[in-house]
């Protein structure tokens, strides 16, 4: 049975962190997405993200795409196939706009996991991560990271809410999801 594991939340709560462990705890891939934002020091083109000009950006074929704190973001129906076709079971890093457009597009598949973090720390890791305040300034007074601080509405009840202040407690409550997904994806054959 096929299975979409769409990571969510505001920018800096660990979803990228998540989805490195999903891959190698659970060996749950990660389905590569496309930005115009700039390679971040250590990112790499084709492994963290296709990095696109907003001309390249423009020429694929997109299940859903947002702008996000002056950026393109989307994911491909393509990388999404081609995933699938190597894994049953794949992850993906997404705004909650996105989570919502895939939850809408594959009901049956989606695992929404939408992380949060006490703000104060989550403030002080974004301000770790960027070297240019202007940039960080305009992230945190962005309508996108204001919205994806907070489980938007179309995904109540529908999402596994894990708080990721502790490290460690967030890799006990996803293994215990992930588990508890294969029992029933076991029972259901």
């Amino acid at each position: 049975m096929k299975k979409l594991f769409i990571l969510t939340g505001a920018s800096g709560v660990g979803k990228t962190t998540v989805s490195r462990y999903l891959l190698q705890k659970h060996h749950i891939p990660a389905i590569i997405t496309h930005t115009t934002r700039p390679q971040r020091l250590g990112e790499v083109d084709g492994v963290d993200y296709y990095f696109e000009t907003p001309t390249s950006f423009a020429q694929n074929n997109y299940l859903e795409q947002v702008q996000y704190a002056g950026y393109l973001y989307g994911s491909s129906v393509e990388g999404l196939n081609k995933s699938w076709a190597k894994n049953d079971w794949v992850s993906i890093v997404l705004d909650t706009a996105g989570a919502i457009t895939y939850k809408q597009h594959y009901p049956k598949e989606t695992v929404i996991i939408f992380l949060t973090m006490d703000i104060k720390e989550l403030y002080q890791r974004l301000q770790l991560r960027s070297d240019d305040q202007q940039a960080l300034k305009q992230r945190l007074n962005s309508p996108e990271f204001q919205r994806d601080l907070h489980l938007p509405p179309d995904l109540k009840n529908q999402a596994y809410v894990i708080n990721n202040d502790n490290w460690l407690q967030t890799q006990k409550r996803l293994d215990q999801l992930i588990q508890r997904l294969k029992t029933i994806s076991h029972h259901k054959k």
